[in-house]
């Protein structure tokens, strides 16, 4: 192909290369020049024009992009129609795409004017998703760079989801919620609505071999998963103890993708079986979409398949602890991180911590508690700063939240920051909560729970404030954004929430208003 200035007497049938607005009349780059256009562009006082000629055997951009195209699509993908040079392979049904990488390497080498960009394999992908796209980069290409990159073309298919039929069962333990089961069972129905597969059974059962044994052989379904209420470490725990006790074979514990590390895959009277991580309660992608979307498009998983996963196995930044270095704090005291830097919107002007309730401060009543339970504390203030520093005094640490108007996050965040390297869990609390007693933080604080734990106080089934964070969360908890506080983290980590019953409804007594606030002086008055 030849390219650049050319006189208008050689430029007919050749392709324009830069757009022109002559005499108000525009010429597109890529135009296949006329003699009428060639007139105008003489009548407007040109005598050359920046065109491309194609040369015998060349191949103009949009023929040869279209051949490819043709070489390319695979099974349940379609090629369209080639503009400025371009084609798009699009999906044309749910599933994976399937292609080879080596192939791709191969065809891209032959010539840099013709380039394919592909989904990576195994991408997860809708109809009328694009899967691949040609580009001609020139306006024409060489037909013996054309026909090498035909020789190695492989096509590049879809693999789609095929309609099955799951069913699920959950473990328990004494102590766990029955909203942790509801919300597994729904987010589990989502999951393989959205790959076509139909959740036909949800069951439950103590979390014991025996238990599980009996329901795995009451099942009947073309895939079962088993949502642990304990995550399973050991070929030997309950989960693959029972699918080996009910026939079935453990193929792999463990894989490399995080979150999704503690999945177990298994077989049982020829179906998959497949023991699922804490990270599956929630709707994020982890490493169970991984394998699900294979099993569901036919394609094979087994331990090394599994085990290939590595690379990329490190998805979105969810639920994974936050030490990334060095050992958790585990053993190391609880703290309290009161948060009290907002600017008490609805107390119509005043500061409700600043308002005096029985001789003191509001705030000094959540001081004066955490220290009779015997925790140290960090105070995060904002608004109105030193009337807040003058009331912790010396009786606890003070971090400041300089954008604490941003939302209740910004505090949060501050506080979690501050936290000392020592304490293995905080317990985030609302420094207008004068009812709290010392009772309640020590029962929030005890030591005999598991690391990641989270917990809740609740009075009749209801849950309150304030909330122990342990350490493994505290990057979540860091990483919230707007005016939220942890709150909005307990349903996607519903797995590791343990609700304390407290008996008082004080948890769940805040003072937002000036209503609020005389009623709190009342209860006082009545007190005294």
């Amino acid at each position: 192909m030849k390219f650049g200035p050319a006189p208008l007497a050689d430029c007919e049938g050749a392709i324009l290369a830069h757009s022109l607005l002559i005499d108000g009349k525009r010429l597109p780059k890529g135009r296949r020049l006329t003699a009428d256009d060639l007139a105008t562009a003489r009548a407007a006082g040109l005598t050359e024009l920046v065109v491309a000629r194609l040369e015998p055997g060349d191949i103009a951009e949009d023929d040869a992009a279209a051949r490819l195209g043709a070489a390319l699509a695979g099974g349940h993908v379609k090629a369209l129609a080639p503009v400025h040079g371009r084609v798009n392979l699009v999906a044309m049904v749910d599933g994976l795409v399937r292609l080879d990488p080596a192939a791709v390497h191969r065809l891209n080498a032959i010539d840099e004017g013709i380039t394919l960009g592909v989904q990576m394999p195994e991408a997860r992908v809708r109809d009328g998703d694009i899967v691949a796209t040609i580009k001609i980069i020139p306006y024409a290409v060489p037909g013996a760079a054309v026909d090498a990159a035909l020789a190695a073309a492989a096509p590049i298919a879809v693999a789609p989801f095929r309609a099955a039929t799951v069913a699920l069962i959950q473990t328990m333990l004494p102590g766990q919620p029955d909203k942790l089961f509801a919300k597994t069972e729904e987010v589990t129905r989502r999951r393989l609505a959205a790959i076509g597969a139909t959740l036909v059974s949800a069951t439950r059962c103590p979390h014991a071999v025996d238990d599980l044994t009996a329901k795995l052989a009451a099942t009947d379904a073309d895939l079962i998963l088993i949502a642990g209420a304990s995550a399973t470490a050991d070929r030997r725990d309950v989960v693959p103890a029972a699918i080996e006790v009910a026939g079935g074979a453990i193929e792999r514990l463990g894989m490399p993708v995080d979150p999704g590390n503690l999945l177990c895959l298994a077989s049982l009277a020829g179906k998959s079986v497949l023991g699922l991580p804490g990270c599956a309660r929630s709707p994020k992608r982890n490493g169970v979409d991984l394998v699900l979307e294979r099993l569901l498009t036919g394609l094979p998983v087994d331990s090394a398949i599994i085990a290939g996963m590595g690379v990329g196995g490190v998805l979105a930044e969810v639920e994974r602890p936050e030490p990334r270095a060095g050992k958790p704090a585990v053993n190391g005291p609880v703290g309290a991180v009161v948060l009290a830097a907002g600017r008490s919107s609805r107390m119509q002007g005043a500061n409700k911590l600043l308002a005096d309730l029985g001789g003191k401060p509001l705030l000094a009543h959540t001081l004066d508690t955490l220290a009779a339970a015997g925790l140290p504390a960090l105070v995060v203030v904002g608004n109105m700063a030193a009337e807040m520093r003058a009331v912790v005094g010396d009786r606890a640490a003070i971090v400041e939240a300089p954008d604490f108007a941003e939302g209740l996050s910004r505090s949060l965040r501050a506080g979690i920051a501050a936290v000392p390297a020592d304490w293995r869990a905080a317990i985030v609390c609302l420094g207008d909560m004068p009812q709290v007693t010392p009772a309640v933080l020590t029962a929030l604080a005890a030591p005999a729970r598991e690391p990641q734990a989270i917990v809740v106080p609740t009075v009749d089934g209801k849950r309150g404030n304030p909330v122990l964070w342990p350490r493994a969360h505290f990057a979540r908890l860091a990483a919230l954004d707007g005016d939220v506080g942890g709150k909005v983290l307990l349903a996607e980590l519903a797995d590791q929430v343990i609700e304390v019953e407290v008996g008082t409804d004080a948890i769940l007594a805040d003072i937002d208003t000036p209503e609020a606030l005389a009623a709190a002086r009342a209860r006082q008055g009545n007190s005294s």
